[in-house]
């Protein structure tokens, strides 16, 4: 026991549990957005693969990691107007475009991660972003080393909580997403374009997704392999249900589903042999499950949610 807690009570712990925090924030975030505005996207891993497949193949081609940020972001934004203009634009099936969304970017990171850079054995790898600590912040004790001694991204995961709570609760685009998710009969008949609406929400949810992937190859893998997703986006739409389709709660959410990851490498580190390891990897997916099993029962979704709009039905 003193073991797991020396390993725990550590300013590098509460640094992993953000590290791993970041990419789940940014997918959160992501599909929050696009469920707020009525639109359930279920290609979020297939999307965070593909996009996470551009950015790496575009800082090592270019040298530029931002480069690949913003290749990694035009792709998942590309990736959500796929998705939107079948559920939107066509009205089809959230839950089928989704998933067949999923297949498809998957599918197609493999093709092209082997087109450019074949079957080699070491993989290869980019000099990822390195931490910036923030003068005078990085010298407060423990939080300041953990929290203000970190990657970029981390500092835009960080403010893009606050952000994404300010554009929907304080702005005109907000309360529009807001109205198509919950009644966009009524929106329509305020003068409020839905399809347009959706539109841009699932796009700037795929923008949001995009970076995600960005930061596992950019920052915390610094190399692309098929399982540098491994299910954070399935783990996301859960964590936009716990989080009851609030920035600041579904940020707290990926930290919480965090913590356990981060707990769960600690466990191993602590030398506990007498449990298979495989019980420390599904730690936080089982938790994640309970969770959501407890949380989903006063969980009230935008009423909007998986219904196409159509303007000529009445």
């Amino acid at each position: 026991m003193s073991a797991v807690l020396e390993q725990v009570f550590q300013v590098g712990f509460l640094a992993a549990i953000i590290r791993i925090g970041t990419p789940l924030a940014f997918a959160t975030l992501g599909e929050m957005f696009s469920e707020r505005a009525g639109v359930l996207n279920l290609g979020i891993e297939g999307i965070m693969l593909l996009a996470a497949m551009a950015g790496f193949t575009g800082a090592y081609f270019s040298g530029s990691l931002w480069i690949g940020v913003l290749a990694a972001i035009a792709v998942g934004a590309l990736m959500g107007a796929l998705h939107a203009l079948f559920t939107v634009v066509l009205g089809l099936s959230q839950h089928v475009c989704g998933i067949g969304v999923t297949l498809f970017a998957s599918g197609l990171a493999y093709f092209l991660y082997r087109l450019v850079f074949g079957q080699q054995s070491v993989p290869p790898s980019i000099k990822g972003f390195e931490p910036v600590p923030i003068p005078v912040l990085s010298d407060i004790p423990i939080l300041g080393p953990a929290v203000f001694n970190q990657f970029t991204l981390v500092y835009m995961a960080i403010l893009a909580v606050p952000i994404a709570a300010f554009i929907l609760y304080r702005t005109p685009w907000g309360l529009s997403v807001r109205m198509v998710g919950e009644n966009p009969r009524a929106a329509d008949s305020a003068g409020v374009s839905v399809v347009s609406t959706r539109f841009q929400a699932v796009v700037l949810g795929g923008s949001l997704m995009g970076l995600a992937g960005a930061f596992l190859v950019m920052a915390q893998f610094n190399a692309f392999t098929f399982g540098v997703v491994s299910g954070r986006g399935w783990v996301a739409i859960a964590l936009v249900v716990f989080g009851r389709w609030d920035p600041w709660r579904s940020a707290g959410a990926a930290l919480l589903f965090a913590f356990v990851d981060a707990l769960q490498l600690r466990l191993q580190a602590a030398g506990l042999g007498h449990i298979p390891y495989e019980a420390f990897l599904m730690l936080p997916f089982v938790l994640t499950i309970v969770a959501m099993a407890f949380m989903s029962r006063n969980a009230v979704a935008p009423s909007a949610l998986l219904k196409p709009f159509r303007r000529e039905e009445r």
